[in-house]
């Protein structure tokens, strides 16, 4: 085989990318990149939901600042070797309003300025519990709510190591215990309504 005719390594990443981008989905279901896999989630039901809906009301009423909050907003994260970058669409993504961050951004956008993404856990744990971990911490988000239904815990990630591709600091409480979320939320998260 010749230099000429030499496969191109990043081929096979570019070609999974391409496709991923113009894979079209159901109404309600998510598709994502992780970790050179694509993974179709179906829409969530409705617990996840009501969880949502009760850390949303919180962040808006309890934050020292206010917050912008997308759950459909798409990240586009680091990713090392011949895998394309990661493609994620978090639970939730949120960042200070002041810094308008979501005014003008594409269906992907880069992570850059967001404060925390969070995600409830639904049919495929072990996506939320370690594989977009791994993802959110290389690419530096400085915190990771996991909110897991099957668990009943509530975790909040911190001090990303992005050598060591994961958080190095966590928080953890059952269901119905408060979590302190750090400035600039700046208050104690009520998990009693998650149960």
């Amino acid at each position: 085989m010749t230099a000429e005719t030499a496969p191109d390594p990043n081929d096979e990443g570019r070609v999974l990318l391409e496709g991923f981008l113009e894979l079209g989905t159901p109404e309600g279901f998510r598709a994502e990149l992780i970790e050179g896999e694509i993974v179709v989630t179906p829409p969530p039901l409705g617990d996840h939901e009501d969880i949502l809906d009760s850390l949303n009301w919180q962040i808006g009423q309890r934050s020292s600042v206010r917050m912008s909050w997308s759950g459909t907003k798409g990240l586009v994260l680091r990713r090392g070797g011949k895998c394309p970058k990661n493609h994620v669409i978090p639970d939730a993504v949120l960042a200070p309003r002041e810094l308008r961050l979501f005014r003008g951004a594409g269906e992907w956008m880069p992570p850059d300025e967001v404060t925390m993404v969070v995600e409830v856990t639904s049919s495929r744990t072990d996506i939320d519990r370690k594989a977009k971990r791994h993802c959110y911490a290389k690419a530096g988000l400085p915190h990771y709510l996991l909110i897991d239904q099957q668990k009943r815990t509530v975790t909040l990630y911190s001090a990303p190591d992005e050598r060591a591709e994961d958080y190095m600091e966590d928080q953890r409480v059952l269901f119905g215990k408060p979590i302190d979320l750090p400035e600039p939320f700046g208050f104690a998260l009520d998990t009693a309504e998650f149960e």
